[in-house]
């Protein structure tokens, strides 16, 4: 069976394309096709690849900011982290595969990421949540027109949450504003200056 397309243009300098009915095989092909290409990024489970590219200057900044922004937590609160970057998780046995924009470690360096941040400019056709309620990743950040949406991993199933179970401390309020600032330096720095006043 040959795969159906859905196209779906976001913007004059992004697009989405959604592939239904391909095999991990095909997925695999394609994924070598397309190695190297900047900017392309492959979500798959399930048979449904999402291809997405450019990634766009809004998707860039909101992950570079938060990420900058909860490294600096975790050095101020003296929290063991380590970055995972958006190393690929995921396999043919679960049935999906994914790069996270960010994703984090706490206290030791594993496997499966403790948290991911997954930043939303576009959409597609893939239940990201899906992909990582297989992996189990215990805490899913979605990152979306400005506003921060917290999943937890409960009973095998995410349920969304209003504070960081892993970061119960975390002041979200002053996190997102932060994240909403117009210049990462200092929204960067009126963060950590904020921590240290607490």
């Amino acid at each position: 069976m040959n795969p159906q397309v859905l196209e779906k243009p976001i913007s004059e300098s992004t697009q989405s394309i959604t592939l239904y009915d391909v095999s991990w095989e095909k997925f695999e092909a394609i994924e070598a096709t397309l190695d190297g290409i900047p900017g392309v990024r492959l979500v798959y489970l399930d048979g449904t690849l999402d291809i997405m590219t450019p990634l766009s200057d809004e998707h860039e900044k909101g992950k570079s900011t938060l990420g900058r922004l909860l490294e600096t937590y975790f050095l101020e609160k003296d929290i063991r982290s380590y970055t995972c970057g958006s190393k690929t998780i995921g396999n043919i046995k679960l049935g999906g595969r994914k790069e996270p924009d960010e994703s984090y470690n706490l206290q030791t360096n594993k496997d499966i990421p403790d948290l991911v941040i997954e930043v939303v400019v576009t959409s597609g056709g893939v239940n990201v949540l899906e992909i990582y309620r297989r992996i189990q990743v215990p805490e899913v950040w979605f990152w979306r027109r400005g506003q921060l949406s917290i999943y937890c991993l409960r009973e095998q199933e995410y349920e969304q949450v209003d504070r960081s179970e892993l970061l119960p401390e975390l002041d979200l309020e002053l996190l997102v504003r932060c994240a909403n600032m117009q210049d990462q330096y200092d929204a960067v720095l009126e963060f950590r200056n904020a921590l240290r006043k607490q």
